[in-house]
């Protein structure tokens, strides 16, 4: 019934509290229970944004005038439950047939052709799924080709990795990470610049390999954002985005969205209305240093782009519809009035009590069902 298969890494599978893995914060990021889905609201889709119908060519999301996406692969270390691009990424569910973007240099030529015949477009996100999962040589074609090109000023590489494979970072022998320090320094020679945005949702995302990992990047001159999204019983609190934001800060990792969960299908329990996104910066703001608060945002559906999340034009708390207003897109898009809508309403689920399994019991059990 999820819209997205299950893929997981060691590090995140370690992540996790298995003592209490039914409230977990990083179990719900990634692995569903039946007994936790609920009805979606009416307006829920796979491609909430209309990333396809903003794609020029496939593979190339190009929504505002000086910007585009890149989707250069559809495949990602870990496969989050609420992922935004659900249409594409990841393989086929039983509920789900996916559009996927799978690597491939003619594909990526058709996008290096349109990307160097529109001289407005300045700045790129290579993306995907994750860039962790391109190959080193392949990672560094798409950096250098996207540098020649005279009115590319800036490059961002988005990666998961750091959030759920770290160790990767500090491996001597996988080339990824040196292909990504070489073309931050290529960029920078030419005065662009070249960096990576990376995603963690929890503070107990965060362990020492992590920390060793970002202090090599920050030593090797590679500036690092972080990206979030806030979901329910994941990180919805004041107190766990506030911990989870200075911790960032501490690693020299910028925290730059802090997102209201997109309208995707599948995954209502995750979502919070967007009282909750409004409160929690008005409790931050002035508690973290400026340059280290992140924007809080909405991306609107439909494709209006990313919003500040204050910016909204009217909000019913009562019926939790919202909206919003894009002038800056110009066009159709500048005229449309954009909608978002809170969670549906949910009843109260009653807590049942597990029996306390020891470990051993559990891995017997967990063989049984294999």
């Amino acid at each position: 019934m999820a819209p997205m298969a299950i893929r997981l890494t060691p590090h995140i599978l370690s992540s996790i509290d298995w003592s209490n893995p039914l409230d977990d914060p990083i179990r719900r990021q990634f692995i569903p229970l039946r007994s936790s889905i609920v009805p979606d609201h009416p307006s829920l889709t796979l491609d909430s944004l209309g990333e396809e119908a903003d794609s020029p060519v496939p593979g190339l999301v190009h929504r505002y005038p000086d910007k585009a996406l890149f989707l250069a692969t559809s495949i990602c270390p870990v496969y989050c439950r609420f992922c935004t691009r659900s249409y594409a990424v990841g393989g086929n569910t039983e509920t789900v047939s996916k559009s996927p973007q799978k690597p491939s240099r003619k594909r990526w030529e058709v996008i290096y052709d349109y990307i160097g015949k529109t001289p407005a477009l300045t700045d790129i996100v290579v993306s995907g799924g994750d860039t962790y999962y391109l190959q080193p040589e392949d990672l560094k074609e798409i950096g250098s080709r996207l540098l020649s090109i005279p009115h590319i000023r800036r490059i961002r590489f988005a990666s998961k990795g750091l959030a759920v494979c770290p160790s990767r970072i500090l491996d001597v022998n996988d080339a990824w990470t040196s292909a990504l320090v070489s073309l931050t320094a290529q960029g920078r020679g030419m005065g662009k610049h070249v960096c990576l945005h990376t995603h963690f949702n929890h503070p107990n995302e965060i362990s020492w390999v992590t920390r060793e990992a970002a202090r090599y990047l920050w030593a090797k001159g590679v500036t690092v954002r972080n990206q979030s999204v806030l979901l329910h019983k994941v990180n919805d609190t004041v107190e766990t985005m506030g911990t989870l934001l200075r911790e960032l800060a501490d690693m020299n990792i910028q925290p730059y969205y802090v997102y209201q969960c997109d309208l995707v299908r599948g995954i209502e329990d995750l979502r919070t209305p967007l009282k909750t996104i409004l409160d929690m910066e008005q409790r931050l703001r002035g508690t973290i240093a400026g340059f280290m608060m992140p924007s809080f945002v909405v991306d609107l559906p439909g494709g209006g782009g990313k919003r500040l999340a204050t910016s909204y034009l009217t909000y019913n708390q009562k019926t939790g519809r919202s909206t919003f207003v894009a002038p800056g897109l110009g066009g159709d898009k500048a005229k449309k009035t954009y909608e978002y809508y809170d969670p549906v309403e949910q009843p109260a689920v009653q807590k049942v009590a597990y029996p306390e399994w020891g470990i051993e019991e559990l891995q017997e059990r967990v063989a049984a069902a294999m």
